[in-house]
Order: C-alpha cells, then structure tokens, then sequence
C-alpha cells in the first residue's frame, strides 16, 4: 500500500489527456478554489507533460504537490489548497469529466423596440465613473464567492448592503447620476468572466505559461501593485454566450431603492477582446481574435440595449487600453495591467480594430445616453506607474466613435492640456476629470472651479460634464481612496457646479 492511500481526498476530477496549456489548469483552478486550507485536490492525467508542468504551477500558485504517482499510462497528483495539512474527515465530494459545451453568443436583434425616453442629462451635471471603495466585508464577500464557498443567495444580499452605502454616499455629496459602485465586480472589467458561458475566472498565476517570458511579467506585476495571486482574469474555452445579463441587476437594484438617474459602465469590446485573447487558450474555442470580438460585440451590444430598455440614464464604455495602444511604448511607460496578456499589433491596426469594434457594438442606439471613458491606468495611487500621453493620437477614433459623451482623465498633468479637445466635434458632450481619485487630499473648491472653468471657456457650459479622473476603486481589492475621501472629493465638485450654474444663470 503506497503512503499516498491514507490521503483521503476532499475533491477529485479526471483531465484525460489535456496537458497545462489546453486547459487542464483552468479545471484545476475550478475544482481547487471551493476546498479550504490544506484540502486535497486528487488529480488523474494521461498526459505525461503535466509531471513536469504541474509541480512548478504549484510552486507559483502558492500550493503544494503532495504526491505524485503512475500506473501504466495514468497519472495521479494530490495538489494541496495552500501548504498540506491533513484533514482526516474530507472526503470525495465530485469526479468530473472535463466538458466544453459550444453555446452561440445571442444578441438583441437590431429592429428591438425604442428606448424609453428618460431625462436628459444637465449642463455641467456631476457623477462618478463607476467603482467605489468595497467595506471589508463586502472584499471578504467576494473573495468566499468566487472560491465556490458563499451561496449566491447570501453574496446578493451582503452586496445589497454595500451598494446602499455607496449609493447613499453619492447622494450626500449630490451627485447628478450614481452608480452603484460597483461593488458586485472583483474588478470593472473582468468580472464579466463570471457571468459568460463558457468563460472562467482564474488568478493570473495560472496564466502565466502562457507569456514569452513568465518571470518577467511576474516581475512587472509586482512592480504595478497588481497581486497576481488576487486579481483573476477571464479565460476563454468555448463559445462565449450571454447566459444572463452582466449589469441590467445592478441598474435595477439601484432603482429600486433611489430615484436619482443611474449610470452603468460597462467594458468596452476592445478591452474585452484584448483581454480575453490569449494563445493557446482562447484559439481553441476561436479561430481568430477577429471571431472572439465578433461574439463579445453582440454580447454587449444585447446588454447595452438591455440597459437603455430599463432606464438607465447613462450607459459608460471603458476602454482605458487606448492608452496602451498609443503610448504604451513610449520609452519609460510600462504596460497597462488590463489587456498585458493579449496580444497585441502595430498601433493603427489595433486603434482601426477598436474604432470598429465599438462601432458595431454602439451604432444605431441612442447617442445622448451613450459615453466613452479613457484613462491610464487607476491600479495604484503612485503617479508614475500609470501611463502618460496626451489625447492627439485618438483625437479621430473620438471625434468618430458613436457615443454623445466622452469621459477623460484630465486632472492629472498626465494626460496633457485639456485644450487639445477643442477640436472635437460639437455634438459631443466633454466629460472633464476635475479631482483625483489617486491623491489623498481633498481639492480646494478654487481648484476645481478653475478647471471646470477652462473647460466652460473651451466648449461651452451646456457641453461640460464633471466627475474624478477615474473610479475610486478600480481594483477591488486595491482601493485608491477611502469611501469618506471619495465623498468628500465628489462633494465638492458638486460645490463648484452649483456655483457655476448660479453664475452662469
């Protein structure tokens, strides 16, 4: 009898004969994360590069191999949650075949009914861009629910309570749309994974095979205060499907309990695409990454029709990646965390693909409910991680993109003088970033009133929109201010729109 006969298993699956790069660690990560500390995850292969491979997964994800044997062609591994600690009373709870199920992406057709019609947006009306600060027991909430061990039922209702605070907090300060903050997203962008068919999140760890050079990248998120064991990133291995929506709960949960307008963001196409194209991984569900966009854009172009049919005031697409695309090469700017994965071409090629993308996701929807946001990079409260570079070279994608607004990071001297969007054209609404989020302290009312002033000076008070540079909590579990530090900086925007207003009267 091997010693490994006395380890009792708490979880056990068969990968057949997928190696590491074809998707045996995305069902490792699947049946791993719902086990506690120490369980055991028994593991059956026939493929023999996963002996190699699997010990040094382990050594990076933080686990540990217990043990390791071979009888003919199959392979058994007991992977560790975390270091060992043997538990007596676990025991087999699942053996899973791997499966891949081919579900089509669905979309709303384009003859779907008008948009209501909601009130309109006023001249220099303040709102945030999306996120705010999660408590520690929503962050707690999240972690539980994403490991497998939090019922749905119960993380609903904890994030309900959370996004009452954060709606609430918004309406001290009197902002003119809210959000709800965001709180039921480990991140703005990759939460989406989540809820897909066919998409999985897993820690950035396990994708790390998949890069030139895993060392380096591990090297450069340590550098960008990105954690790669927390944050996750979606990983594609079929057809991806809308299965249920990604936002129109979090719109309808607001509503339910304010009656201020709401605005929802979402990810934009190309950060989507960019982010979820990973060789050897995702061309295994799709040919090309041109193919995978073709899905994501129906997918959002359903939720966004979604959104506008419920009432949302305000449908917002980030898209801070552009910045990447454009000045990410530009010698001493590191790469954006978002999209450092996905592959990416020559800078017109990819600012052509992104111009298209969001043009088939946008067009024939309600423009003045639309928004593009851009920023460089919101992960960290240090200044010079985050990208720098001026707005000229998207100066045309914005002036052509379907959307009635664009919201810009303007605040900080990173981003370059605010009268180079001048030449934008009138139709478009010009959301100016007049605090930011990354800074501790609290701006003078002085302060924004001059830069909201600027803006009135350059394309007319019913054209301005104010808000922060960028969200107060991109990261959820890296907050770039404190909820009362978010109040306070949106309070005093509002400030300075009431007197601008008053004045302008």
């Amino acid at each position: 009898m091997s010693p490994a006969d006395d380890l009792r298993p708490a979880a056990s699956f068969d990968g057949g004969d997928l190696d590491c790069g074809n998707g045996l660690l995305l069902l490792i990560r699947k049946h791993i994360d719902p086990l506690s500390a120490g369980q055991l995850l028994e593991i059956f292969s026939r493929e023999s590069s996963v002996a190699e491979d699997l010990p040094s997964w382990c050594r990076l994800t933080g686990n540990e191999l217990v043990t390791h044997e071979q009888s003919n062609r199959v392979h058994r591994f007991l992977v560790s949650r975390g270091p060992f600690a043997k538990h007596d009373e676990a025991s087999v709870t699942s053996v899973t075949r791997p499966e891949v199920r081919d579900a089509p992406a669905t979309a709303t057709p384009r003859n779907a009914s008008v948009p209501p019609t909601v009130a309109p947006i006023p001249p220099l009306a303040v709102l945030g861009i999306g996120s705010w600060p999660r408590p520690a027991w929503m962050l707690r909430a999240l972690h539980e629910r994403l490991c497998g061990r939090l019922e749905e039922t119960e993380f609903q209702q904890t994030a309900d309570d959370a996004i009452r605070l954060a709606v609430a907090a918004q309406e001290r300060a009197g902002v003119d749309l809210i959000t709800d903050g965001e709180q039921r997203r480990d991140n703005y962008a990759s939460f989406v994974g989540a809820l897909l068919e066919n998409c999985q999140l897993v820690p950035i760890t396990d994708l790390l095979a998949y890069v030139d050079d895993p060392e380096h990248f591990a090297e450069e998120l340590r550098g960008l205060d990105v954690p790669a064991d927390k944050v996750r990133h979606p990983a594609v291995f079929g057809r991806l499907a809308r299965k249920r929506s990604l936002a129109l709960h979090e719109l309808q949960f607001v509503q339910s309990i304010s009656r201020t307008p709401v605005k929802v963001a979402l990810p934009g196409p190309y950060l989507l695409t960019r982010t979820m194209w990973l060789e050897c991984v995702s061309d295994r569900a799709y040919a090309s990454r041109e193919e995978l966009a073709a899905d994501i854009v129906k997918i959002l172009r359903a939720e966004a029709e979604a959104l506008l049919q419920a009432g949302a005031t305000l449908v917002q697409f980030d898209e801070p990646v552009l910045t990447e695309v454009v000045h990410g090469r530009t010698a001493g700017n590191r790469v954006f965390m978002c999209g450092a994965l996905g592959a990416r071409r020559d800078t017109e090629e990819e600012l052509a693909f992104a111009e298209q993308l969001l043009s088939e996701t946008l067009s024939e929807l309600p423009a003045e409910r639309l928004a593009l946001h851009i920023c460089r990079g919101n992960w960290t409260t240090d200044e010079g991680a985050a990208l720098t570079g001026d707005y000229a070279p998207l100066m045309g994608l914005l002036a052509r993109v379907p959307v009635g607004a664009v919201l810009l990071e303007m605040c900080t001297p990173r981003a370059g003088d605010v009268a180079l969007l001048a030449s934008l054209p009138q139709r478009l609404r010009i959301g100016v970033g007049v605090v930011n989020q990354k800074s501790p302290r609290i701006e003078t009312l002085p302060e924004v009133l001059s830069r909201a002033e600027r803006a009135i000076e350059l394309f007319g008070a019913d054209r301005v929109l104010l808000h922060p540079d960028c969200g107060f909590a991109t990261f959820a579990d890296s907050p770039i201010a404190a909820a009362d530090v978010a109040e306070r900086k949106l309070a005093v925007v509002v400030q300075a729109a009431r007197q601008l207003r008053e004045s302008l009267r």
